[in-house]
């Protein structure tokens, strides 16, 4: 495993060497970009009996569980990272919107896109079980915080725009994470739970997470707040976030939500009464920089996934189709709310193109998709994940800052004002 996560970083710094001194991309973008160049490269240079240099990078991508690396180990860093700088008190104006998009939406979009593929794939000659489109639905459907906290930030959003699009991104994934598990027991045990059973699920997971993260925010402030080294309380931040992700996976609560609540803890009230200026940029800059780092491995990792897909024309279709589907039930579950009762969700007149654009998919998706069994279903699911994933990434994230340029321009007057 040590060679392999070497393997990972080199090709990682390389990317990201080449993306800054030449392409000069989003970080996030160029690096997967990237990624995905040498993975195409030596499938071609393969095909046309050029060297094995395919072969290897596919038993080095069979030798990472790629679910278990994110779901496991980089996500309680990433969100912890994420929600360390996010504006509580911003948040806290805008709870009701994020809540609203956070719970319902994605819960009518796993729900739309799942019904909508079910009526479509079998034109093209794939049916899938509606338990299975559905099960499509609740991992495709949550926003990924990594990707759109990523490239947001890059893109200029304007600062209640963003706040909107992180905070449902940080917490619809406990939303998400609940929805696939109540599907995968519907799909592998053939058994719908009954309702009791589906808000039990939900009671532990989410109202559990946000408790155990409260807790950990709470203990980590009273440790940050009584002592002055910055050394010290780097290393109690690191331990708390890693421990009680940890901790959440054996108390079986939402881990993801955990450590969204204990970052915007400690975050906002121990960055105000428990740091001296010292340990606050000390502490903002280990962060910043291990959320980079990671952030760019994971895409490197994203790209480099593209030789677990399968190819076959078919399967091109249903990843086209599953975009359209996928986009279609952002603008409908989040475009058309926001546009339609601007008095509720208190956004700029053109914020619905943003957030319906700029609800990314990333590496969530895809480590969800692989936590399934590798049954008949499970080829087609993964090049529907992975293409939507792909195209979220290159080519929403490539064009979300023009898309917030002409979002946020002002109206042209009307011949009468002119004169």
């Amino acid at each position: 495993m040590f060679e392999v996560a070497v393997a990972c970083l080199v090709i990682t710094a390389f990317a990201a060497w080449i993306n800054a001194r030449f392409i000069r991309l989003p970080n996030t973008i160029g690096v997967m970009a990237i990624a995905m160049l040498l993975s195409l490269s030596l499938l071609l240079a393969d095909h046309f009996g050029y060297g094995d240099g395919y072969r290897h990078e596919r038993r080095l991508m069979e030798s990472v569980d790629f679910s278990d690396v994110l779901m496991n180990g980089m996500l309680s860093i990433l969100l912890f990272a994420g929600a360390l700088h996010v504006d509580v008190s911003l948040l806290r104006k805008y709870r009701r919107q994020v809540a609203s998009l956070a719970i319902v939406g994605t819960i009518v979009s796993t729900l739309v896109v799942g019904f909508v593929l079910y009526a479509l794939l079998p034109w093209i000659g794939l049916p899938l079980s509606l338990g299975y489109c559905l099960l499509f639905g609740a991992l495709i459907s949550p926003t990924d915080p990594i990707a759109v906290m990523g490239i947001l930030k890059s893109a200029g959003a304007p600062d209640n725009v963003s706040l909107v699009v992180s905070g449902e991104s940080l917490f619809n994934d406990g939303v998400g994470v609940v929805l696939f598990t109540l599907l995968v027991g519907i799909v592998v045990q053939d058994k719908a739970p009954t309702a009791g059973d589906a808000l039990h699920l939900f009671a532990v997971e989410v109202g559990g997470g946000l408790l155990l993260g409260a807790v950990l925010g709470l203990g980590m402030f009273v440790m940050l707040r009584a002592v002055d080294d910055y050394t010290v309380e780097v290393l109690v931040t690191l331990a708390g976030v890693l421990g009680g992700y940890e901790l959440a996976q054996l108390l079986h609560v939402s881990g993801p939500l955990a450590m969204v609540i204990a970052g915007l803890g400690v975050g906002y009230q121990g960055r105000r009464f428990a740091m001296s200026d010292t340990t606050r940029h000390s502490l903002d800059l280990f962060w910043k920089l291990l959320d980079e780092i990671l952030n760019a491995v994971l895409f490197v990792l994203l790209g480099l996934e593209i030789v677990m897909v399968d190819f076959r024309n078919s399967y091109l279709v249903a990843g086209g189709v599953a975009i359209l589907v996928t986009l279609g039930a952002r603008l409908l579950t989040v475009g058309l709310p926001v546009a339609a009762m601007p008095g509720f969700y208190k956004l700029p007149p053109g914020a619905w193109r943003i957030l319906t654009w700029g609800g990314l998919r990333g590496g969530i998706s895809v480590a969800l998709v692989l936590y399934l069994s590798k049954d008949g279903q499970h080829d087609l699911l993964l090049a529907m994940t992975y293409a939507v994933v792909v195209f979220s990434i290159l080519v929403q994230g490539s064009t979300i800052g023009a898309v917030i340029r002409r979002a946020l321009r002002p109206a042209a007057p009307a011949p009468d004002a002119v004169r």
